[in-house]
């Protein structure tokens, strides 16, 4: 018997596939500062909708994935997504109550939490750059999380995903 339709699945991971594309599509110099963290505004909506779905593994799985494309330090993104998953994991119950423009505050803190760890693990290496625009990510996906929520939502809701 089984227990979630098969494509429950391929939803979840097509839209974390498309959050990795986005990540990598190519934008003007004037606008690329301002690049969500799509993979981990996506990671948030699921961990939120779906705990017992998509947890710290996929995150862990998606930095991986995310650290091949962008070329950065192997497990760098993966440790980042894995302690914001945690703290999304932890508290998801809370979050999904709160109003929109709450939800989208709390989506700030924990982008903050990921770019802060993207920072520590430069910082460590030496590969620091940039700062001032290290949090640009941050702002744009605290004003994007209302439609990126309201979307996925629905996709959620249209192919049965549970």
């Amino acid at each position: 018997m089984r227990d979630q339709p098969a494509q429950a699945r391929w939803v979840i991971w097509l839209s974390l596939l498309v959050a990795l594309a986005l990540t990598i599509w190519p934008l003007p110099d004037t606008v690329a500062p301002f690049r969500p963290e799509w993979s981990a505004l996506v990671l948030i909506y699921w961990i939120m909708a779906l705990p017992h779905r998509v947890n710290v593994g996929t995150a862990w799985i998606t930095g991986l994935l995310l650290d091949v494309l962008t070329g950065s330090l192997l497990g760098q993104h993966a440790l980042a997504l894995a302690i914001m998953s945690l703290v999304v994991a932890g508290s998801h119950l809370r979050i999904r109550v709160f109003p929109v423009w709450q939800q989208a505050m709390t989506v700030m803190a924990l982008l903050g939490l990921y770019e802060l760890m993207l920072i520590l693990v430069d910082g460590v290496t030496g590969n620091l750059y940039d700062l001032e625009w290290r949090w640009a990510p941050v702002l744009a996906g605290m004003l994007l999380w209302p439609w990126i929520m309201f979307l996925l939502r629905a996709l959620r809701r249209q192919f049965g995903v549970s």
